[in-house]
């Protein structure tokens, strides 16, 4: 038999494979990913609402009353928080108090507006505005040492 005559063919391949199914390894490695990323979600929306109750929590106890009732409540509050974040702090007077306020972003209650929680709880009048602005104050160093409390800061 002449090699030239016989009806020999090229070889041939199989065509690659498709994309589509994954392979399973790909399959888990997804499902992992989206257990994660349900996981992540979940904790913020915990964290979030659990700020949020804090805040209305903090906005119903401190949003009525004159001002140095809302003062003495504000200072009540911070106490308690303070308490949480770190065991003891709620002891501090006068400008030590103040200047663990501050905390590391400024100095907004020891030199600013902050500074009427001192005594303004004690005064017979004082300014609904002063008091507006240390609320606002308030409510914010609030939420950091609630959120702090736990060694979260």
């Amino acid at each position: 038999m002449d090699p030239a005559r016989l009806p020999l063919r090229d070889v041939h391949l199989p065509p690659a494979p498709g994309w589509w199914p994954p392979a399973p390894g790909w399959w888990w490695l997804g499902a992992g990913l989206l257990v994660l990323l349900l996981a992540l979600a979940g904790y913020r929306a915990w964290r979030w609402r659990r700020r949020r109750r804090w805040s209305r929590w903090f906005l119903r106890e401190t949003g009525e009353g004159a001002p140095p009732r809302r003062l003495a409540q504000l200072s009540a509050l911070l106490r308690r928080a303070a308490r949480q974040a770190q065991p003891g702090a709620e002891r501090l007077q006068g400008e030590d108090w103040l200047r663990f306020l501050d905390g590391a972003r400024g100095q907004a209650f020891s030199a600013g507006p902050g500074r009427l929680l001192l005594d303004g709880a004690f005064r017979p009048q004082a300014d609904a505005a002063a008091v507006e602005q240390v609320a606002a104050l308030a409510h914010a160093r609030f939420l950091e040492l609630m959120d702090a409390r736990r060694g979260r800061t």
